[in-house]
């Protein structure tokens, strides 16, 4: 048990280092909704690296956190309207939010409309798509 908490702990450390290059990337706003003005932390995007890489995180705000836990773990207690955001994020030149959003509108377009409509406009090269494809 003590291993796995060092591990998480230096992890952490690894990724704090980023903090500040990530913060000024995301102009201190959330990488995926945009909201500013709010409290904001790294939340890495799967496959994880073994080493942190600045590539695979995202800086995001608590709503996006919660959501993105509810994401992995119990998708049916997502708030969809949150996610409209996405209509936005997904055209923007940050792969590892392309990623989270592509992954995220294709679980949302089968409940809701329009999240599949903005995925039949969608257009993804083919490293962002076999991204899209990978988890752990």
């Amino acid at each position: 048990m003590a291993k796995g908490l060092l591990k998480h702990q230096e992890r952490q450390n690894a990724l704090n280092l980023l903090g500040k290059d990530l913060t000024r990337r995301a102009s201190s706003k959330c990488e995926l909704c945009e909201a500013s003005g709010v409290s904001l932390k790294i939340y890495e995007v799967a496959p994880v690296p073994s080493d942190p890489e600045i590539e695979h995180c995202l800086m995001t705000c608590d709503t996006c956190r919660e959501q993105l836990t509810h994401f992995e773990k119990k998708p049916k207690h997502m708030q969809a309207d949150h996610w409209r955001c996405l209509g936005k994020t997904i055209w923007g030149t940050l792969p590892a939010a392309q990623v989270m959003s592509v992954r995220i509108l294709r679980q949302m377009s089968e409940k809701f409309p329009w999240a599949a409509e903005i995925m039949e406009h969608v257009y993804l090269d083919s490293e962002i798509e076999s991204w899209v494809a990978k988890t752990d």
